[in-house]
């Protein structure tokens, strides 16, 4: 081959490739949208990638860099700020919003939006999740067992466990000589907290393996489900069937404690859960509390280490909301009596610039979901990052 035929084919390829891919997408398109027939018409601008994976990876790959935002901003980009777009992910035909007064409607709307995740999500989460049950269970389960995280009073007796966790994370990453992986570390900060919270006395024993396999439980919800060996689908499966076997043992603990009186045994919300009844009289089976349990716990330390990970660089990047929320916690910290030992639940509604009570636009801030879909945890994430950012900003740079 001589050097100008080479150059022709290097030259032919590129175009090839582009004109393939365009028309392969232009098929996915017509393949879903062409069997709405005259309901096509209404659909919101976008498009529905190429076959199998649609826009899988391309959202997966924003996810996970600097920008997760660059998704959505390839789509406003591309058809304009209209806040509703179409796509195809994790194996179904969607709709992406990103309006804060439409999200709100979607949320609250339980007669015309039915909750749905993909089907490798629902499998790591547990059928009995809130992921996974139908609407009129969730509202019986939440019911039943979301009593105990709920309202500033029911998790105030949790401030000084979170103090202690943070205080001493923080002295930690100070005296260390290199940089740290903030994420990371908040990552272990958070289940620190919410293992304990949860499963009280019992924590200790189990949080080294409960670290360890939510994180690969983390990257299977976050990764494409390709079920081959060394992909991180299968490791996600495996770790969940770790954690459920780990996470077996706290309810057999607990009915073994029950009968020992123990002064060195500390209670959980766990025990609260299981004490629960419906109207029945019926208590919760072991499948949905293992299930309850798993989601708590990593939920309780996922998106709340994300949330105080985002709070640092938006801190970092705005100079004039660092000095207002930086002089927030000097004021509160000047008012603490030299007799008080750590914070309060009065010190902590007393923040609000830093968790942001401005009182926004209804609607228009949504950090935590909404209608029956609410975060059930929200109160307890707001105690742990008033801590963290309390301390984070009286003490260190």
């Amino acid at each position: 081959m001589d050097l100008d035929s080479l150059a022709l084919i290097l030259a032919v390829l590129p175009g090839t490739y582009i004109f393939l891919f365009g028309f392969l997408k232009k098929v996915n398109d017509w393949r879903y949208v062409s069997s709405l027939r005259d309901k096509k018409h209404s659909l919101p601008p976008g498009d529905m990638g190429c076959p199998i994976f649609g826009n899988t990876l391309a959202f997966l790959k924003a996810f996970r860099s600097k920008d997760p935002d660059a998704f959505i901003n390839n789509l406003v980009s591309r058809y304009g700020r209209t806040g509703i777009y179409k796509t195809y992910l994790f194996g179904s035909s969607s709709i992406i919003v990103s309006v804060p007064e439409t999200c709100r409607k979607v949320l609250t709307d339980d007669d015309r939006f039915a909750l749905g995740y993909p089907a490798s999500t629902k499998q790591l989460t547990g059928k009995k999740s809130f992921h996974n049950i139908p609407n009129s269970e969730h509202k019986r389960l939440r019911r039943l067992t979301t009593a105990p995280i709920n309202g500033h009073e029911a998790v105030a007796m949790y401030i000084g466990y979170i103090e202690d966790i943070v205080v001493t994370s923080l002295d930690e990453w100070s005296s260390m000589n290199e940089p740290i992986e903030l994420l990371k570390e908040m990552r272990k900060v958070f289940l620190k907290a919410i293992t304990h919270i949860f499963v009280g006395s019992s924590a200790e024993s189990i949080l080294g393996s409960v670290e360890k396999y939510s994180t690969n439980l983390n990257y299977g919800l976050k990764a494409a489900a390709i079920n081959i060996p060394g992909f991180a689908s299968p490791k996600a499966l495996k770790a969940r069937k770790m954690l459920i076997k780990i996470l077996q043992g706290v309810p057999d603990e607990r009915r073994g404690k029950s009968q020992i009186i123990d002064p060195n045994y500390e209670r959980g919300m766990v025990d609260l859960i299981m004490e629960v009844e419906d109207e029945n009289g019926k208590k919760l089976e072991d499948e949905d509390l293992i299930d309850l349990l798993l989601m708590f716990l990593f939920a309780g330390h996922e998106s709340a280490a994300h949330t105080a990970m985002w709070a640092v660089i938006y801190l970092h990047d705005h100079p004039q909301v660092l000095r207002k929320a930086k002089e927030e916690q000097e004021e509160i910290s000047k008012k603490t009596p030299s007799t008080q030992k750590g914070l309060t639940l009065k010190d902590i509604r007393e923040m609000n610039y830093l968790q942001m009570n401005y009182e926004p636009k209804a609607g228009s801030f949504l950090a935590f979901g909404g209608g029956s879909w609410i975060c059930p945890g929200a109160d307890m994430a707001k105690l742990e990052l008033s801590i963290f950012l309390h301390y984070f900003l009286l003490n260190y740079k």
